[in-house]
């Protein structure tokens, strides 16, 4: 067994057991700190001199140009395009859906509080590049962007040893309204976006996932610079299976997570050992067809088998895990989710895999990661606006609330507070001073 098993595990192991493959982050601040100051202090020289040295391309210009967007658009298939357009209409949907309507209250007599919301006026998104350059994450970010109507949308992605960037990103990113693409990968793209440089706009919130140096990079700037958009870690699936589950899907839906990275983790969580079993014989049989086998087996090593005996204690123990993916491969799903409150995103039933989720059924896949989900949300239309609300208070509504501000106002001991309703009260009253 790949996987390691555990027969009914008491809770007070439960933290134990659970543990996530960990990514020593502290340790890279020093490497990414020197690389944010270099780009803070010597913008776009620093920023090629980086890429060079980490990409292995020399660059002239970082921007990616009208030309370079076009070529894409020719090398990306006419199927490939017409998927990502179906991916592009389902997550427009959900998200143009997430609308925030206008919150007005009179909360007592004369006194009336709004609460509207407005866009983030300039955001940056960060894509990887690598062995699987996620064009996906693209629509993920720049489609709600583009609902909650943020004026600058800048894009970050590395480009290849020819100075070439992934075609379905640049054609992705065109179709999803993005402003200006930029040939920058690793921390330096955070730090470009962070500070802004002679060719990047700095922008006021990051968003985007990245191997351990982006990461680390959107730790440090978020710390005085720049907004980001959650802690983010490897990523993860939890898979929840009974003696009715198709052991074929499961095996696909723990393999699917698997060949993200090796430091992916995969969780079963199941009520009946003999899916288990038959589960273990499918990964072993999928496994040897897929191209990232040794990325997918390295995964497996850091990945649990958890046999519970009934649907409470795995609600219990997936709660406490709190997993970025749940799927509930089972036909009591329903009831399983009604006591589901730690997930980032959660698939529901045998057909639901959690690729549709990844790509085209419209929810977003920037999800929480690491346990996180215990008190972050994934990524939606809000995580692109804000949130300022607006009061405005009559005459009436000086003498509907006055009293009770100068009497808190006086407990606390800030005189000036108490005065600035005092002087209106008086107004109000008729009263001279």
């Amino acid at each position: 067994m790949m996987m390691k098993f555990y027969d009914n595990p008491p809770q007070e192991t439960w933290d134990e057991i659970l543990k996530r493959p960990s990514i020593q982050t502290k340790e890279l601040h020093g490497v990414v700190g020197k690389v944010l100051d270099d780009v803070r202090c010597n913008g776009d020289v620093a920023l090629k001199r980086y890429e060079q040295q980490f990409d292995k391309v020399q660059l002239a210009e970082l921007a990616v140009t009208e030309k370079e967007l076009a070529e894409a658009e020719s090398l990306v298939s006419p199927e490939l395009k017409e998927a990502i357009q179906v991916a592009y209409d389902n997550i427009y949907k959900f998200h143009a859906a997430q609308k925030f309507a206008l919150v007005k209250v009179e909360t007592c007599k004369g006194v009336v509080c709004e609460q509207r919301a407005v866009a983030i006026e300039k955001v940056g998104l960060y894509i990887p590049g690598g062995t699987a350059p996620l064009f996906s994450t693209v629509l993920m970010l720049a489609v709600p962007a583009k609902i909650a109507g943020c004026r600058e949308i800048v894009l970050c992605t590395p480009p290849s040893k020819e100075g070439k960037c992934n075609p379905a990103v640049l054609y992705t990113a065109k179709l999803s309204g993005v402003s200006r693409i930029y040939k920058i990968g690793g921390a330096q793209a955070i730090a470009a976006m962070a500070f802004g440089t002679e060719s990047v706009s700095k922008v006021d919130k990051i968003f985007g996932p990245g191997n351990q140096y982006v990461v680390a990079a959107k730790q440090l700037v978020s710390l005085e610079d720049v907004a980001i958009d959650m802690p983010a870690g490897p990523s993860e699936v939890e898979v929840i299976a009974d003696v009715n589950s198709n052991p074929t899907f499961v095996a696909a839906d723990l393999l699917s997570q698997a060949e993200h990275g090796a430091d992916s983790q995969v969780v079963l969580v199941a009520t009946d050992k003999g899916i288990i079993e038959a589960v273990e014989k499918e990964i072993e049989k999928q496994l040897q067809r897929l191209p990232r086998k040794n990325i997918a087996e390295k995964a497996l090593q850091n990945s649990k088998v958890i046999y519970v005996p009934n649907r409470e204690k795995v609600v219990a123990i997936s709660n406490f895990y709190a997993p970025e993916h749940l799927v509930i491969a089972t036909d009591d799903c329903d009831e399983i989710a009604n006591g589901i409150t730690h997930a980032g995103s959660v698939f529901l039933g045998k057909f639901s895999c959690e690729s549709a989720g990844d790509y085209a059924s419209g929810t977003n896949h920037t999800l929480p990661t690491k346990g996180y989900a215990k008190a972050y949300s994934g990524l939606c239309l809000d995580s692109f606006m804000r949130k300022i609300t607006f009061q405005r208070l009559s005459p009436e509504g000086v003498k509907s609330v006055g009293k009770a501000v100068e009497l808190m106002a006086e407990a606390e001991g800030l005189d000036a507070h108490k005065n600035a309703m005092t002087v209106r009260l008086d107004y109000v009253s008729g009263k001279t001073r």
